[in-house]
């Protein structure tokens, strides 16, 4: 079975994590965490980087340091995973979601407005599978409201908007280092900003709102979500080869679509769009209405040929969690509805060979063979 992802790790990785083990320092306290920051930090051009444990975490802590609460309304895309909306959530703060755009899979920018109240607070936007969101219309839009930006990067590490790097827009930025990430390191994250207060706030909510004067006492809670000198260290190793991971994903995605461009019953996202060439995180394909099967049906199929498939997210309006609560009652975002039951990526890591590649796309040309 061809792995969904499969990370690649030859680089550093081994010499810095025994650097780790002969040293003691396993901890968050060891050397590797604040290399890690600042390397990201300069990166992407950004004052603060606060690492965490995970990418869940860095949006629990962002919503948690903007102070948002139950007067509070986040406009958030419908189609994104899970911990975008429920970091919002658990702040009491409401969500009003975005239906996406078919040719890019993100936010459609042009309908937040019409999502915005007297309530909101802020807008998030979550680059999703290798292009960009549209940021200078987000940022038009922030700024004539009044509004936070806060930019989810987790799937568009080395990605840029027209020549910028992705996750140095917004007032505060969060990424992740999940095994399928660009920068991987098992699990782990960071929060980016430029505001000395925020980066403050942000990083003791990380660290259980430790008193500097007085350890053990805590005027607010906070998590414990550090990212330990283990995970810095293959994150460090990892981020010295981030140019070469993201050129390895463009040439990845550019092979999958040459070889199944023009292919009936499947529509693939852009190589490029206006602002940003396609970083291809995945290489997704929605499955069009030719097609008499669903994306479960199609993964279950490639599964048979040995190829492992991951759907899309499911939006938040459909999640059952939130219909339990009442949520999005009534609502419809028909984009993100058919993404839900009709997309789905195909193997895509930074260890894939061409032979698997080859596999891989005999096996849906033959799937929809079937059919077509």
């Amino acid at each position: 079975m061809i792995p969904v992802n499969e990370p690649l790790l030859d680089g550093n990785e081994k010499i810095y994590l025994n650097q780790c083990i002969e040293t003691g320092w396993i901890s968050s306290d060891g050397a590797f965490v604040e290399r890690f920051e600042q390397a990201m930090a300069q990166y992407v051009g950004r004052k603060h980087a606060i690492a965490v444990a995970n990418g869940s975490a860095a949006l629990d802590v962002t919503a948690a340091a903007l102070e948002l609460g139950p007067d509070d309304e986040v406009i958030i895309p419908t189609h994104t995973i899970i911990s975008c909306a429920s970091a919002i959530v658990r702040t009491g703060a409401k969500l009003r979601l975005v239906d996406s755009r078919a040719d890019t899979w993100n936010m459609d920018v042009a309908k937040i407005e019409e999502a915005i109240t007297s309530h909101t607070r802020a807008i998030m936007a979550v680059h999703t599978f290798g292009l960009p969101v549209d940021m200078m219309p987000v940022l038009d839009l922030a700024r004539k409201h009044g509004l936070t930006v806060i930019e989810d990067a987790a799937q568009a590490i080395g990605q840029t908007y027209e020549g910028r790097q992705c996750g140095s827009f917004g007032e505060i930025s969060c990424f992740s280092f999940y095994a399928n990430k660009h920068i991987a390191t098992g699990e782990g994250g960071m929060i980016l900003c430029d505001d000395d207060a925020l980066a403050a706030r942000a990083r003791s909510l990380r660290n259980l709102c430790f008193k500097p004067e007085r350890r053990f006492v805590h005027e607010e809670l906070g998590w414990n979500y550090r990212m330990s000198n283990l995970q810095a260290a293959v994150g460090l190793a990892q981020f010295e080869k981030l140019d070469a991971h993201v050129a390895r994903k463009r040439e990845l995605g550019r092979r999958y679509e040459s070889l199944l461009r023009g292919v009936r019953g499947i529509e693939l996202a852009p190589v490029a769009c206006a602002y940003a060439d396609n970083i291809y995180w995945v290489f997704g394909l929605v499955l069009d209405e030719s097609v008499p099967i669903d994306a479960d049906e199609a993964r279950a199929m490639l599964a048979e040929a040995g190829v492992s498939a991951r759907p899309f997210f499911w939006p938040m309006h459909e999640q059952p969690v939130f219909m339990k609560q009442g949520l999005f009652e009534g609502e419809r975002y028909p984009v993100a509805e058919r993404m839900s039951r009709r997309g789905f990526y195909l193997p895509s890591g930074l260890a894939l060979t061409e032979a698997q590649q080859d596999q891989s796309v005999a096996a849906v040309r033959n799937m929809l063979a079937t059919f077509l």
